[in-house]
């Protein structure tokens, strides 16, 4: 079986590579969505915040679901990684996790709660979104500068963090105009057509600084032929930003056509972002410092582990897809009665 494919020291590595990568791209375009309606909280009214939770209320713990199986990976396949990476970002772990913690908190006390108390656990599930959110983008920010902590770097990352909280609110503002009608269709329309800047700076920010922080992604980027595969990727982008533009522009519509299209091309605009930094930081799990086939398991580990793998992660596109098409069109009233 070790010899079935090749060399397991390649494969195996490379499978958990890319299997923790895919997790990782569906949770932040799944989870990215609900975070984005939380950060969006502030600018609706009460009915309107009924509303928005009811749109995501039936997903997020299916969504979450892929950040639970990234970390596990992380820790089984590449368990000297999951260490460095754990270790160096500790603080803004332990502030997403905190954040998520008040988000679940809210989401069923905001519900049960007397109606004095609902707008501050209205107010503990922004808190939450955007606690998470930042914390998502300041461990992005601290991972492309390499781990290290000084000024610099910390900048960077608190810039990132700004950048890809208003990134998730663009996002969610795409799926309140898939999910929702109305005035709050409306609305956000108009949250999309801002936050799309917010995540085009993100997305800029990320470009200018990779390849400076590292000679190797320098060289991918900008030596030929190896610049030809990554070319694709900012061309796609750029036409996807000008298609979401001009699309808002026509929304909403009367027959509510078309409400499906930015959230779709959002997803797009965020994969390959994704893809570009996959690109850019492959074969390294830890930036410059090791890659997956250095901080991999024992292919006799691995093995098993992708047996496991092998009915856990269709188990959860399962589950994910059919609570995705049970509770498909507009969002109705969310109740726990």
């Amino acid at each position: 079986m070790m010899t079935l494919f090749g060399d397991p020291n390649i494969w195996l590595p490379w499978s958990f590579g890319a299997l923790l990568g895919v997790s990782i791209l569906i949770y932040v375009v799944l989870d990215g969505f609900d975070l984005g309606v939380g950060v969006l909280f502030p600018f609706a009214n009460g009915a309107e915040k009924d509303t928005m939770v009811a749109s995501i209320g039936p997903f997020w713990d299916a969504n979450e679901t892929w950040l639970v199986l990234a970390v596990g990976i992380l820790l089984v396949a590449f368990p000297v990684a999951h260490g460095i990476i754990l270790t160096s970002l500790y603080l803004p772990v332990a502030v997403l996790l905190i954040g998520l913690i008040m988000r679940g908190v809210a989401f069923e006390f905001r519900a049960k709660a007397p109606a004095p108390w609902k707008n501050t656990w209205n107010g503990v599930f922004y808190a939450g979104s955007l606690l998470s959110s930042l914390a998502q983008g300041f461990m992005l920010g601290m991972y492309i500068m390499g781990l290290t902590w000084t000024w610099g770097n910390v900048g960077f990352a608190l810039l990132t963090a700004v950048f890809l909280t208003v990134g998730y609110s663009f996002i969610g503002a795409t799926w309140l105009i898939l999910k929702t009608e109305g005035a709050l269709q409306k609305k956000a329309v108009d949250w999309a057509k801002g936050g799309i800047w917010g995540l085009i700076l993100g997305i800029g920010a990320i470009s200018v600084a990779s390849p400076l922080v590292s000679p190797r992604i320098f060289e991918k980027w900008f030596s030929f032929p190896s610049m030809l595969y990554l070319a694709p990727l900012p061309i796609l982008s750029g036409l996807l930003v000008a298609y979401l533009w001009w699309k808002l522009s026509t929304l909403p519509r009367e027959d509510d056509s078309y409400a499906w299209s930015p959230f779709v091309a959002a997803m797009a605009l965020f994969i390959l972002a994704f893809l570009g930094l996959a690109y850019s930081f492959y074969p390294y799990v830890v930036p410059e410092q090791m890659t997956i086939y250095e901080a991999a398991a024992a292919p006799e580990a691995l093995i098993i582990i992708l047996v496991g793998a092998c009915f856990v992660v269709p188990t959860i596109l399962a589950y994910t897809a059919l609570a995705y098409w049970v509770f498909r069109g507009k969002a109705t009233a969310l109740s726990y009665e």
